[in-house]
C-alpha cells in the first residue's frame, strides 16, 4: 500500500499546490490515487480530487479515533495504487506539548513516509540547522525526502542543494521555481473551491505540467513503496433499504453551495437516501423530494445571482413553512437568513430565518468545536448513533444580526463560537440550521438520525 505524505515546517509553504500537481501526474501516468487530507477541510479536498478523479477523504484526529482513521485510510487506499496525503499547517504544530494529533504523529500512525516542502523564499545555508532539527526532533519519523519550494533562480538552486546534501542525508527530490503562473486565488477560506473555478482544469493542468518537469517523480513512488502495510477492519455490509422506506433528499450543489464529506454523503446513500442535485442559482423549482441538505459553501460571491432567482427563493421557504425536514450548515444557513450583507451591498435570501447576516472582515468562528444537545434537538435518538457531546468544526466570517430571542436551539456550544458564543443549531419546526460542520464519523452517526427524522415525518 504505497502512500507519500505530503508536509511542511508551517503552512503556505505549497503543500497543496504540490499534492495537485502529484495527483495529476501520476494519474495521468496510469496510477489509481487516492488523495486524503488532514483535518477538517473541503476546499483542498475539491482540488485533490479533481486532480486524482477520485473522491478526497479526511483524517481527522478530532472527530475520528485512532483506529478509526487507520481503518478508513487502509479501506480507501485497498482499490488505489498509490496513497497522497496533504498535511495542515506544520510537520510538528499541535495544540498539545506532546505533539498528539499533529501531522507527524498521523504520518507514524498510518506508516507514510513523509516528503517535505520547503518555502526556500530567501533561505540559503539556513535550510541546514531547520532540517537537521527535524530530522531530530523525532527520529520514530520517516522523512524520506525534501522539496525546495519557490527557488529563485539557477544559482540559488545549486546552492540549496549543495547545503541540503552536505549537512543532511535527505534526497532532493525536486525544485520548484517562484513563479506566479500556477497560483491559484486565495480567499478568507484558503484556495478558491473548484466547483467555482470554471478553470480549475486550466489551472491543474499548469501545476501538473511543472511538477511534472521539476520534480524526480520516479523517486517519489519508490519513497512510496516504503510505506507500512495496513489492513483495514472488516466492515459490516450495509443491507441496501426495502424500497418503501427509501427517500430522497435534495442536496444543494452549484457554484455557491459544494462543501460535503463524501463519506457522508456515503453514509446517507447506504442508508436508503437518494440524493438528488439541484442548483438554488440556477434551478427554477425543486425536485420532488423528501427532505434537503444545504451544505457549506461562498453563498456571498454568488449573493446576486442568489436573490435574482426568486422562484427557488421561494420554493425553499415554502418546504420550510410547510413543516418538511431541512438540514443546513454555515453557509446554507446565511442563505436561509432574510438578507445577507457584504461590501455595502445588501440582497435578499430564503427568509425561512429572520435575521440578517453579515460578512465580516475576520473569522467569527474559527477551528473545533465541541456541542451538548438540548431537549430541543429534533432528530431522533438512535441506538446505533446516540446523542450527547458532538465533536465538529466551524469556519465562518459571518455573523447574524440580531438572533431572534424566540430561537430554540438544538446545541450547547461546548467549545466554539456558533451562532452567538453560546449557541447553535436554530430548531425551526423541522428545520435545523447550524454554523458547526458535522461528520458522520468517531460514533456520530448524523446520517442515520437525519435519515430516521425524515422517514418519521412522511
Amino acid at each position: 500500500m504505497a502512500s507519500l505524505y505530503i508536509a511542511a515546517p508551517q503552512k503556505s509553504s505549497g503543500k497543496t499546490t504540490l499534492s495537485i500537481g502529484l495527483c495529476r501526474e501520476f494519474t495521468r501516468r496510469g496510477l489509481a490515487v487516492q488523495p486524503f487530507k488532514k483535518g477538517p477541510d473541503y476546499i483542498d479536498p475539491l482540488w485533490l480530487g479533481q486532480a486524482a478523479g477520485r473522491s478526497c477523504f479526511n483524517l481527522d484526529f478530532h472527530t475520528m479515533s485512532e483506529s478509526e482513521i487507520r481503518s478508513a485510510f487502509a479501506r480507501e487506499l485497498g482499490t488505489a495504487d498509490l496513497g497522497l496525503i496533504e498535511g495542515n499547517v506544520g510537520l510538528f504544530d499541535s495544540t498539545r506539548l506532546d505533539g498528539a494529533h499533529s501531522n507527524a504523529e498521523l504520518a507514524k500512525l498510518i506508516g507514510a513516509p513523509v516528503v517535505l516542502v520547503v518555502n526556500c523564499h530567501g533561505l540559503a545555508r539556513g535550510i541546514a540547522p531547520l532540517l537537521q532539527g527535524y530530522l531530530a526532533f523525532d527520529p520514530g519519523l520517516d522523512i524520506a525526502g525534501v522539496i525546495l519550494n519557490k527557488v529563485g533562480g539557477g544559482r540559488h538552486g545549486e546552492n540549496l542543494v549543495r547545503v541540503v546534501e552536505h549537512y543532511t542525508d535527505l534526497p532532493v527530490l525536486g525544485l520548484l521555481r517562484r513563479t506566479d503562473e500556477i497560483s491559484i486565488d486565495e480567499r478568507h477560506l484558503g484556495l478558491m473551491p473548484s466547483n467555482e473555478a470554471e478553470d480549475a482544469e486550466v489551472w491543474i493542468e499548469r501545476i501538473r505540467a511543472r511538477i511534472a518537469d521539476q520534480v524526480d517523480l520516479d523517486r517519489l513512488l519508490g519513497i512510496a513503496e516504503r510505506a507500512s502495510c495496513l489492513q483495514p477492519e472488516p466492515v459490516s455490509i450495509i443491507e441496501p433499504a426495502p424500497p418503501g422506506d427509501l427517500v430522497r433528499i435534495g442536496i444543494a450543489r452549484d457554484a455557491a453551495f459544494g462543501f460535503y464529506y463524501p463519506d457522508d454523503l456515503r453514509a446517507l446513500a447506504a442508508g436508503g437516501a437518494e440524493l438528488v442535485p439541484f442548483s438554488p442559482i440556477s434551478d427554477s423549482v425543486l425536485p420532488e423530494v423528501d427532505a434537503l441538505f444545504i451544505g457549506g459553501g461562498f453563498p456571498e460571491y454568488r449573493m446576486a445571482e442568489l436573490e435574482d432567482n426568486r422562484l427557488m427563493r421561494q420554493a425553499i421557504r415554502d418546504f420550510v413553512a410547510d413543516d418538511r425536514p431541512l438540514y443546513a450548515e454555515c453557509g446554507g444557513l446565511m442563505y436561509l437568513c432574510s438578507r445577507l450583507c457584504w461590501k455595502g451591498e445588501r440582497r435578499s435570501m430564503v427568509g425561512a430565518l429572520d435575521a440578517d447576516v453579515e460578512m465580516r472582515d475576520r473569522p467569527q468562528g474559527r477551528g473545533y468545536v465541541r456541542l451538548s444537545e438540548t431537549e430541543a434537538f429534533p432528530w431522533p435518538r438512535l441506538e446505533s448513533a446516540p446523542s450527547g457531546e458532538v465533536a465538529a468544526h466551524e469556519f465562518h466570517h459571518s455573523a447574524i444580526l440580531k438572533p431572534d430571542p424566540d430561537w430554540r436551539y438544538g446545541y450547547t456550544v461546548r467549545r466554539g463560537t456558533g451562532i452567538d458564543g453560546s449557541h447553535d443549531g436554530i430548531v425551526q419546526g423541522n428545520l435545523l440550521a447550524c454554523y458547526s460542520h458535522l461528520r458522520a464519523v468517531g460514533g456520530n452517526r448524523w446520517t442515520d438520525r437525519f435519515l430516521a427524522h425524515i422517514r418519521r415525518t412522511l
